[in-house]
């Protein structure tokens, strides 16, 4: 597969774990917990999506089958560590500084997500779904 149609897919699952993102985030929020502390359980629940949706969509021709499922989900939890930590300091910056963004966290999940994808690509694609 090429290197643009792999990144096209993986921008397709990113896309549908940006929607369980805000379902999760906004979901947390009715019950109470503050966007800050949402957004941490709602990331977690979107990379988990994105995990088993660039594992049987984008990489499926990668993927390890002796790799045991959850020790795959943790490796990707860890790799995908440098671009969550943008994510999330986007969205928080978004949320902290601009009212807009405080009365709309979606906006700032887009713009979260956004910045992270380039390097969660990269290092799905170099460190956990790399070509034997």
């Amino acid at each position: 597969m090429t290197l643009s149609a792999q990144f096209s897919r993986f921008a397709i699952i990113g896309a549908a774990g940006f929607f369980v993102d805000v379902g999760v985030l906004y979901l947390l929020r009715r019950y109470g917990l503050d966007l800050y502390s949402a957004r941490v359980f709602s990331f977690i629940a979107a990379a988990t999506f994105t995990w088993m949706g660039n594992r049987l969509f984008t990489f499926r021709t990668a993927s390890p089958a002796s790799r045991r499922l959850t020790t795959e989900w943790f490796l990707y939890l860890g790799a995908m560590t440098t671009g969550g930590l943008v994510n999330y300091g986007v969205y928080a910056l978004l949320v902290t500084l601009f009212a807009l963004f405080r009365g709309h966290p979606w906006l700032a999940v887009a713009g979260g997500t956004g910045a992270g994808m380039l390097i969660n690509f990269l290092f799905a694609r170099r460190i956990l779904y790399r070509a034997a």
